[in-house]
C-alpha cells in the first residue's frame, strides 16, 4: 500500500515537469513553401529572399513582440510531391529581431533544389502532424501555404483542410499567380479563388495573392503580421455568400496532370 502511494506521489510531481516542456507562445507558425518544377531556380530565390526580408521587418518583430506573450514559434519547410517535404528551419522560438535573423539568415543560406509534382494535400498533412510534439503551445496554430498551382497528388485537398481545422488549425494561403510558360500549362487563372474554396480554413482564414514577383517580400511581410497578430478581418477572408456559391471542382489539378502527364511519365 506504502508502495503505491509513493508511485502516485512521484507520478504527481511529474506532471508539472511533463507541462513545463512545452513553451507557450502567442503563436506556432507553420510555413509550407512551394518548391515545385513549376518554379524556376530565380524564382525559388526570389522567394527565400522575400521571407528571409520579411522576417527580418521592423512590421514582423513589433508584431511578435507585441502579443500577449510576445513570442511565437516557427518552422519554415518546403515542399512539393506527396513525399517531399524539406525542413529548412526546424521548430524555433522567435523572440525578437534577433532570433528572426538568424532565421532569415538560415533561410537564405538554403540553395535547394525544385521537386516533382505539387501536393497541397501531403503538406497539410505534414503539417497538421508536426504541430504534435513540437515543443511549443500555442495560443494559436497556422499553417501558412504558398503555392502556383493547384493540388495534383496525394488526395483530396479538401479532406486534409477539413482534418487540420477539425483540430483548430487555421490554414492561410499565398497563391502566386505570376504567369509563364509552366505556370500556363499547369497552373489555373482562378489560383486565388481555388484557394478560397479549396485550401484555406478556420476561423479568420484569408488568401493574399501574388500577381508580380516585385511584390513578393511585401505581400509576404504583410501575410506574416496579420498571422501572428492574429487579426481575423484580412485580406479576402471567406464572405458568408460564399456557402451560396455552385460547387467549385477542387480535383481540377489532378485533372491538368492526367492531361499533361505525357510530357514526363516514360512510356
Amino acid at each position: 500500500m506504502h508502495r503505491l502511494a509513493l508511485i502516485v506521489a512521484l507520478a504527481w510531481m511529474a506532471l508539472p515537469l511533463i507541462a513545463q516542456e512545452e513553451r507557450e507562445v502567442d503563436v506556432e507558425l507553420f510555413l509550407a513553401v512551394d518548391v515545385s518544377r513549376s518554379m524556376s531556380a530565380a524564382e525559388l530565390h526570389i522567394q527565400r529572399r522575400g521571407y528571409a526580408a520579411a522576417l527580418r521587418s521592423p512590421e514582423v518583430i513589433a508584431a511578435i513582440e507585441g502579443g500577449l506573450i510576445g513570442v511565437i514559434a516557427l518552422t519554415y519547410v518546403e515542399w512539393a510531391g506527396a513525399g517531399s517535404q524539406r525542413v529548412v528551419v526546424p521548430w524555433t522560438l522567435v523572440r525578437g529581431a534577433e532570433d528572426a535573423g538568424r532565421i532569415a539568415d538560415r533561410i537564405e543560406a538554403d540553395a535547394g533544389a525544385g521537386m516533382r509534382r505539387t501536393s497541397i494535400t501531403q503538406a497539410i498533412r505534414y503539417a497538421t502532424r508536426d504541430f504534435d510534439g513540437n515543443g511549443f503551445a500555442g495560443l494559436r496554430r497556422v499553417i501558412d501555404v504558398s503555392g502556383d498551382g493547384p493540388n495534383n497528388q496525394g488526395g483530396p485537398v479538401t479532406e486534409a483542410r477539413d482534418a487540420a481545422t477539425l483540430r483548430g488549425i487555421v490554414i492561410n494561403g499565398l497563391p502566386l499567380m505570376t504567369r509563364d510558360a509552366l505556370s500556363d500549362r499547369w497552373g489555373i487563372p482562378d489560383l486565388d479563388t481555388y484557394y478560397v474554396r479549396c485550401v484555406i480554413g478556420g476561423p479568420g482564414a484569408f488568401v493574399m495573392p501574388v500577381h508580380d514577383w516585385e511584390r513578393f517580400a511585401d505581400a509576404v511581410r504583410r501575410k506574416l503580421v496579420l498571422e501572428i497578430a492574429g487579426h481575423r478581418a484580412a485580406v479576402r477572408a471567406i464572405p458568408a455568400q460564399m456557402r451560396a456559391l455552385p460547387p467549385y471542382d477542387c480535383g481540377i489539378g489532378e485533372k491538368i496532370w492526367q492531361r499533361n502527364r505525357r510530357y514526363f511519365d516514360l512510356p
